[in-house]
């Protein structure tokens, strides 16, 4: 039976689509773009922060942000986990992508994104094929990624007209990051920050 569900006003709610590829896409040619994808070697956790803040407050990421600099480092600096930043031809970083190869035979692709004034500009597309040539290692059978409703509309479309097929879907709730003051609350303006009504 179909039914509203309650979400407490501090509280965000989202759908979380869950997606793979189990076959190497097949070669065709890189679109062209003045950015590079460089690895981030034992980054630094402030500068790591600095970056995911401004590629994903506009999608309200946070869960790094939650993390004290330890458990921050002992993810990003894991050998299993390989961090890229994407840069412009100045070396300004612009976009980011982290890849968690600690499953057996997997690759998840934990975080991927650019700033939003490069949106619409076909680089998704480009960094996406760079990506999925580091993905794709030998051993890899399967490449992850998560997609939710709080991400930017064309998201899912992308993932899919990439290769990746949808496999799950899940509800996700937590706790608003603006109301912690983890992300500054005029973070995501297109989703509603609802304060608890007294």
């Amino acid at each position: 039976m179909a039914g509203l569900i309650p979400v407490a006003d501090g509280d965000v709610a989202t759908v979380v689509t869950s997606l793979e590829m189990t076959r190497r896409p097949p070669l065709r040619p890189l679109p062209p773009s003045p950015l590079r994808m460089i690895a981030w070697e034992r980054a630094a956790p402030e500068r790591y922060r600095t970056l995911f803040r401004r590629v994903g407050a506009p999608w309200l990421w946070f869960s790094r942000l939650a993390l004290d600099d330890a458990a921050l480092v002992r993810i990003v600096h894991d050998p299993g986990v390989a961090v890229f930043a994407v840069v412009d031809r100045a070396g300004v970083e612009l976009g980011m992508v982290e890849l968690d190869f600690r499953g057996p035979g997997a690759c998840a692709i934990a975080y991927f994104g650019l700033v939003p004034e490069l949106a619409g500009r076909g680089h998704g597309r480009w960094l996406m094929a760079e990506t999925l040539a580091r993905c794709w290692i030998k051993g890899i059978a399967r490449v992850r990624v998560n997609t939710c409703t709080l991400d930017h509309p064309s998201a899912l479309g992308f993932y899919r007209a990439q290769g990746f097929q949808a496999v799950a879907r899940t509800l996700e709730t937590f706790p608003d990051p603006r109301a912690s003051g983890l992300l500054p609350a005029d973070a995501a303006p297109q989703i509603p920050y609802l304060t608890s009504r007294r």
